[in-house]
């Protein structure tokens, strides 16, 4: 059964929450992030993308940079800008999206259960972004930003959840600039406490990295590198354990991550649709926006124009959870041989959108000459992502899209 652990949160005054939280490092640039704290002195950006406050040439995994971070880590303490509490307790981070919001609890996860496979994964991690977030881990001694984790809903922890968010203020309650709000309780009665850490043991057999795969793996590694380096280790210590949001499955929504092509590889958009009508129903939707409607229906956008494409039956397999996934249909009977696009995580003539653009973006990257040519995937389902991880099977790359995004720096767990 899973692990989650109460855990000593430091956090923010509330007066200043809304200014130090900020998105996950990895969602945006050096030149974005700058922008981002500006006018911000607290802004945990100077913590977690602390390249912000060196020359503008310095590389951002330089040891300067984590250097930068320490430094920044540990004046936001002296200041009061990041308080520790004096008891393990658990949290409550919620978020509301277009009037639809979503309720996890925050405590730490094991690392044991992250390298016996109680965590799982659907998403191959990078060995350089990985040892850039270790670095981080190790030279701040913390686990600064956290992880967005599923697990299969349990009626008794929602019920404890909806009790205190009808009966208790939260503690930081805000609206994000990108109009997204955050909500954030803390749960001070130790019984509660002690009951959510028994349902978690008791009903809940795994857990799913839905969005952080790269944190996570640091952050479990790093715990790994502590306990084999400690004589004396004995379990309890808090590096065996790292800062994660868990959210029951039901709650949860992915949205698409779409596609746009730099070329045409040789062909012309005649051509390109002569070849498509081998494995697609083609209909053409004229010059205004078309979102795919169900599984295996996609949309593209070609020379001015939008079209609904339907894979033909034999195009797929429903009985393999990788070879059903749309992003499988569209990399084998399109991508792959048509467009000669053989490695999507390293190919320069594809880019990534994530469905939070919307589809005007496509069409706009495309209008501009950037790119000829876009595609639309209908969203993966949270039961497709569970699938996949229960059956050990990993998902192609750029697959899943979770919005919103956890702000970092509401809670942080310290590994000593």
């Amino acid at each position: 059964m899973a692990i989650v652990k109460p855990f000593r949160g430091l956090r923010p005054p509330r007066d200043i929450a809304k200014d130090l939280a900020c998105l996950p490092y990895d969602v945006m640039n050096s030149e974005e992030a700058a922008e981002m704290a500006k006018g911000k002195e607290c802004s945990l950006l100077h913590i977690t993308r602390s390249e912000i406050d060196l020359p503008s040439e310095t590389d951002s995994h330089s040891d300067t940079v984590y250097e930068k971070s320490a430094e920044n880590f540990k004046k936001w303490q002296e200041r009061g800008w990041l308080v520790q509490d004096k008891k393990p307790k658990y949290y409550i981070y919620a978020q509301t999206m277009s009037g639809r919001t979503q309720y996890g609890i925050v405590g730490c996860a094991a690392v044991s259960d992250y390298l016996n496979g109680i965590i799982k994964k659907h998403e191959l991690t990078r060995p350089d972004k990985e040892q850039d977030r270790m670095v981080h881990v190790r030279v701040n001694d913390a686990n600064i930003e956290p992880v967005f984790f599923a697990y299969p809903a349990v009626k008794e922890i929602d019920d404890i959840v909806k009790k205190i968010v009808a009966t208790v203020k939260p503690e930081y309650d805000f609206t994000s600039e990108d109009g997204f709000g955050h909500h954030f309780w803390v749960i001070d009665n130790e019984e509660t406490n002690l009951k959510l850490e028994k349902l978690f043991d008791t009903k809940v057999p795994f857990t799913y990295v839905a969005d952080g795969h790269h944190r996570t793996a640091a952050a479990a590694l790093v715990g790994k590198e502590k306990k084999d380096a400690n004589p004396g280790h004995k379990g309890d210590e808090e590096y065996n354990f790292f800062l994660a949001v868990h959210f029951p499955d039901n709650q949860l929504q992915i949205i698409d991550y779409n596609r746009t092509i730099k070329d045409l590889n040789g062909l012309t958009p005649e051509d390109l649709l002569a070849k498509l009508e081998k494995s697609f129903v083609i209909e053409s939707k004229g010059p205004k926006i078309y979102k795919p409607s169900a599984l295996h229906n996609f949309s593209m956008y070609l020379g001015g124009e939008w079209y609904s494409l339907t894979a033909k039956e034999g195009t797929y397999d429903d009985n393999d959870p990788i070879g059903v996934l749309d992003v499988t249909i569209l990399t084998n009977q399109i991508l792959s041989p048509i467009l000669d696009i053989q490695d999507l995580r390293r190919s320069k003539r594809i880019d990534f959108v994530g469905g939070i653009r919307g589809l005007g973006e496509l069409k706009k990257r495309v209008d501009s000459g950037d790119m000829k040519v876009a595609f639309a995937l209908y969203p993966v389902s949270m039961n497709q992502l569970i699938t996949i991880a229960d059956s050990g099977n990993i998902m192609p790359p750029k697959t899943t899209w979770f919005e919103p995004k956890l702000r970092s720096g509401l809670v942080i767990h310290l590994l000593s």
